[in-house]
């Protein structure tokens, strides 16, 4: 009977393969499977984004609303400050394609105006035998873009000798629309560096507080306490009282920057340390520790990482609240002064009821605030479900 246990000094047989090796033929994959497996944690983000339909379409709208403030007086038809008396209170024109069953192509009518003694209000009425076409890419009021060089080219004008209000005027003849285009200039940067002021102090004493812990945490909490006590209202009287009233325009919003910045950290702060407090005790960060990492390398490159999706959505949440709280304090009277022009001070124009109820039209700079509001709160949730892609 031949015995298989080799003999003493003989080589065993060799049953290792030379040949490169290739996962497929150890666990089969799929082309779908083996590019998720590949990819990287930017593009899992991504593809995970792109499930979140109404956060795309979100995003899109908020991207062409902030590239639109570039070239604000481009889009607007008329200058900031260009003041239509003939056309006091003038309520928003309808664009026309056909007149009397011909196409002309976008055109406006136009208007008499008469008085209306009893009720003390004017009355404009369309004329239909003053047909007024659009102009396209045309010279109209003169403007200093950025206020660096002037210019004239718009994208719409109205006809030579007419209007166009498409939004209606306010009490000086002045365009809602273009005011609304220029007010969203001001409005939409004030989110974002009141967002960048309070992101920086939430994270930065909000880690400090939860990873060093101990007499400044303690510090930290009594000063956030203390500030969420207060009233926001009579806060925001108290910090606006501050500015002078001779300083610029441009000190005015960067002051009120400022305020909305020192108020909207705390909160952040919190989530912060509580966050810190609990990953502070993970292995990888006593790792760390042993080779030498200091504080803000291990806060920054370790710790924050770990709850990204939480700092998006509170990020995505706290610019609308900046472009409200601007809002107020502008439509107060204690934010921005004229001559700078945001949607809040628009708003200062139907402060009375009557105006309301005479001029409904002067409402309509609350739709840009409502729509930016939804997109940022859809587009957060897209970059909230997107920044876990694990989940």
């Amino acid at each position: 009977m031949t015995s298989s246990i080799p003999n003493p000094g003989e080589a065993l047989p060799h049953y290792v393969s030379t040949a490169p090796f290739d996962p497929s033929l150890i666990e089969p994959n799929t082309s779908g499977m083996a590019a998720f497996s590949k990819a990287s944690q930017l593009k899992l983000m991504w593809w995970q984004f792109r499930q979140h339909k109404i956060a795309v379409w979100s995003g899109a709208f908020l991207v062409v609303l902030y590239l639109s403030i570039l070239i604000s007086e481009f889009l607007a038809p008329y200058n900031l400050h260009t003041r239509n008396i003939e056309h006091i209170y003038a309520p928003p024109q309808a664009i026309h394609l056909f007149n009397d069953g011909k196409f002309v192509g976008p055109f406006v009518y136009g208007r008499e105006m008469t008085l209306d003694m009893d009720n003390l209000r004017r009355v404009y009425r369309d004329v239909p035998t003053d047909v007024q076409p659009l102009r396209f890419f045309c010279k109209g009021d003169t403007y200093h873009f950025w206020g660096m060089f002037e210019g004239r080219t718009h994208l719409v004008c109205p006809a030579e000798g007419g209007e166009l209000f498409l939004l209606g005027t306010d009490r000086l003849g002045r365009d809602v629309l273009s005011r609304i285009i220029y007010g969203a200039r001001i409005s939409l940067t004030i989110g974002l560096l009141g967002v960048a002021m309070s992101f920086v102090l939430g994270i930065v004493i909000g880690g400090l507080a939860g990873y060093r812990g101990g007499t400044f945490d303690l510090i930290v909490q009594r000063i956030i306490e203390v500030l969420q006590s207060i009233p926001s209202i009579p806060l925001w009287l108290a910090l606006a009282a501050i500015m002078p009233v001779t300083w610029s325009p441009i000190l005015v919003y960067l002051g009120i920057t400022i305020i909305l910045g020192m108020l909207d950290w705390t909160g952040l702060a919190r989530a912060v340390r509580s966050k810190l407090l609990a990953l502070r005790e993970e292995d990888y960060v006593l790792s760390a520790q042993l080779m030498g990492a200091g504080t803000p390398r291990i806060i920054g490159r370790h710790l924050i990482p770990g709850f990204m999706s939480h700092l998006i959505a509170s990020a995505t949440l706290t610019i609308p609240g900046m472009i409200l709280g601007e809002t107020a304090l502008s439509f107060l009277g204690l934010g921005l002064r004229p001559p700078i022009t945001s949607w809040g001070i628009l708003l200062t124009e139907a402060r009375s009821v009557s105006v309301i109820a005479l001029y409904p039209w002067l409402l309509i700079p609350t739709i840009p605030v409502v729509l930016v509001i939804l997109a940022f709160n859809f587009f957060g949730d897209g970059l909230r479900d997107a920044a876990d892609p694990f989940k």
